[in-house]
């Protein structure tokens, strides 16, 4: 499997991250877009001949994307976001069963982000009340997102309270994640700025290499990178 390129399946490849994942695969010999789907198409005949899934499409469609996998006995890379009660808990049930990379957000520096707002929380105590601002395009429709949602579920574990959200819509924004701890005298601000979808499609293929041959599980993006 080292030696070939990582067979892909495409789910979603019309949208704005499938059409970015399209364009950075032309150039990386480890991955072969082998299959796409878009909205409406099979996606289990597609799946067939590939090694892995990346899956940009929309939450409706994981039902029938872990159904395929599991037929298949494929990995997945899942970039969607805004997944139900009842869907995450199909993407965990699936993940008994196939290896599984199911990322809010699969930037590098978001991924730090993540790390950094632990330790911040850690060192900082008490003394300092946590919030999340998150801006995005005005087409954007889950609020919060994906990534606001999982730097909120960072400081719950540590705090045992609700973390307060601000989710804003607007123009053509990319992304943008504010952690802000204020505290008695003084704040600190941790902010991460996308300036394109290309860190969240390289970060994508990457998982995709990665996935490949490994255990059942759910894994994260932390997991991709080692941290």
């Amino acid at each position: 499997m080292k030696n070939s390129p990582a067979r892909v399946l495409l789910v979603g490849a019309a949208g704005r991250m499938g059409k970015t994942v399209l364009d950075l695969a032309q150039n990386d010999r480890e991955i072969d877009i082998a299959a796409r789907c878009d909205l409406g198409d099979p996606i289990e005949p597609a799946i067939k001949n590939c090694d892995v899934a990346i899956d940009f499409s929309q939450a409706d469609s994981i039902d029938e994307v872990c159904r395929a996998a599991l037929q298949h006995s494929k990995s997945l890379v899942i970039g969607t976001t805004g997944h139900s009660q009842q869907q995450r808990k199909t993407i965990e049930e699936t993940a008994h069963s196939v290896p599984i990379v199911l990322a809010s957000n699969f930037s590098v520096g978001v991924n730090v982000l993540f790390w950094l707002t632990q330790k911040a929380a850690e060192l900082l105590g008490l003394d300092f009340t946590p919030e999340i601002v998150e801006t995005h395009h005005k087409m954007k429709k889950d609020a919060p997102s994906g990534t606001a949602k999982t730097l909120a579920e960072i400081l719950k574990a540590l705090r045992n309270s609700e973390i307060p959200i601000q989710s804003i819509r607007e123009g053509d924004v990319v992304g943008e994640h504010t952690v802000i701890f204020s505290g008695p005298g003084e704040r600190l601000e941790l902010t991460h700025r996308a300036a394109n979808r290309g860190i969240f499609a390289r970060g994508a293929l990457r998982a995709a290499k990665w996935i490949v041959d490994k255990p059942p599980r759910l894994y994260s993006m932390q997991d991709v990178l080692g941290l």
